[in-house]
């Protein structure tokens, strides 16, 4: 069924909250990856303070909706319900139900104005249960992200939520082999669950010369500096400390070299501590958190990108960062682990340099040899381009989800 026309009630609780955004960022063009393909998308997602959209965009139309009284209690998605993305905030659990309430009146509400087909509720914990909550007897497809569930993993509560919503879902589908494993453990049925990795957009994405020396004059860099660049949010699962540690090995062979950490948490304090106390303070600039375009021109600039991932000690791992596939578009060489979905599309010296998560050495290493071996950054880097290019298009994964929505359709629970 191809051609099958679906108007879909998408349910997220993190999409771009403005153009440029990096919250939710991969929630964009799987919207509009969709929506591309002939359907009509409705994106249901909680209202923000910062969120500037209109009511539509092309063919995905918005509906947020408000459950706190006070804009302080907005916590409720787009990554802000977790303390360093391993533990609810106190306010979360006050607005949660509120807001799953709202989230589900809202989806039913859209899902019979519109005429759905589909509903498509992203996260299984909360984005699935509020389209289970919604009750509006439509297929279910229910895509997996990573937090949502490792929640499921340490919570009894949310494990039995998440097993309601997995025995109602005609589909699911996770961004990674080892989410998919773990889904499956939870409940998911495996002949109607799928991996379907993220994409990225090549054209936005590229290799771009002129991004060299406009992005060391911007924070203030000569213009033969070498710079390493990552991005992410400043939580445990991201590795981050690991590449500070990293750097002070690099630094002492090559004390031109800078680090470009991009990103903010509640891990900042200690990342800045430990580089002081390694003595590269000076060595790395922190940015803050940068638009998708600026981290496109910093991927384009750098020497190297490094991506550090780990599963951390509470079990909580990336599915697949989206600044992976995007520093591989880039065509920058990449130094990363097998953490997660990584390993997915980085295999060790043909579209990357892949290190055990943790080994500073090995971490340090790597970056070195990049520095040092240009060619096979090059090499590296065009094949990395080349297997995106061809493999991990937005418009290929929104073609897997149109198949999952013809898929629910035809065998829903």
């Amino acid at each position: 069924m191809p051609g099958q026309h679906h108007t879909i009630v998408m349910v997220a609780t993190s999409y771009p909250r403005f153009p440029g955004d990096n919250v939710g960022s991969f929630m964009e063009p799987i919207a509009h990856g969709v929506a591309a393909r002939g359907h009509e998308v409705h994106l249901v997602a909680p209202w923000h303070p910062a969120v500037a959209r209109g009511t539509r965009e092309g063919n995905v139309h918005f509906h947020f909706f408000r459950y706190a009284p006070t804009d302080s209690l907005n916590v409720f998605g787009y990554a802000g319900a977790l303390r360093a993305d391993v533990s609810l905030r106190p306010t979360a659990y006050a607005v949660a139900p509120l807001a799953l309430m709202a989230g589900a009146l809202m989806a039913r509400r859209v899902a019979r104005t519109t005429r759905a087909t589909v509903v498509h509720g992203h996260w299984v914990i909360p984005g699935g249960a509020i389209a289970l909550l919604a009750g509006t007897g439509l297929p279910l497809v229910v895509s997996l992200h990573g937090s949502d569930v490792y929640v499921a993993e340490q919570s009894r509560v949310a494990a039995r939520v998440a097993r309601a919503v997995f025995s109602r879902a005609g589909w699911v589908t996770a961004c990674s082999d080892d989410l998919l494993v773990r889904a499956l453990r939870l409940g998911a049925d495996a002949e109607t669950s799928e991996v379907v990795p993220y994409g990225v957009d090549p054209l936005r994405f590229r290799p771009d010369p002129g991004a060299r020396a406009a992005v060391r004059a911007r924070f203030g860099l000569p213009a033969a500096v070498p710079v390493i660049f990552t991005a992410g949010r400043f939580v445990r699962k991201k590795g981050f400390e690991y590449l500070v540690e990293a750097m002070a090995a690099v630094a002492r062979r090559r004390p031109d070299a800078c680090l470009l950490l991009a990103g903010s948490g509640d891990l900042e304090p200690e990342y800045r501590g430990l580089a002081s106390s390694l003595g590269v303070g000076d060595r790395i600039v922190w940015p803050g958190l940068l638009s998708h375009d600026d981290i496109g021109a910093c991927l384009a600039a750098a020497d190297v990108v490094v991506v550090p991932s780990v599963r951390d000690s509470s079990g909580n791992v990336d599915g697949l960062p989206n600044v992976v596939l995007e520093a591989m578009a880039s065509g920058t060489p990449l130094v990363t682990t097998p953490a997660g979905g990584i390993g997915r599309v980085a295999v060790n010296e043909d579209t990357a340099l892949v290190v055990p998560e943790r080994d500073v050495a090995s971490l340090g290493r790597a970056i070195e040899t990049l520095l040092d071996d240009a060619e096979l950054g090059r090499r590296l880097g065009g094949r990395a381009r080349a297997l995106v290019e061809q493999h991990h298009t937005w418009d290929g994964v929104a073609a897997s989800f149109e198949a999952a929505y013809n898929h629910a359709t035809v065998r829903p629970r």
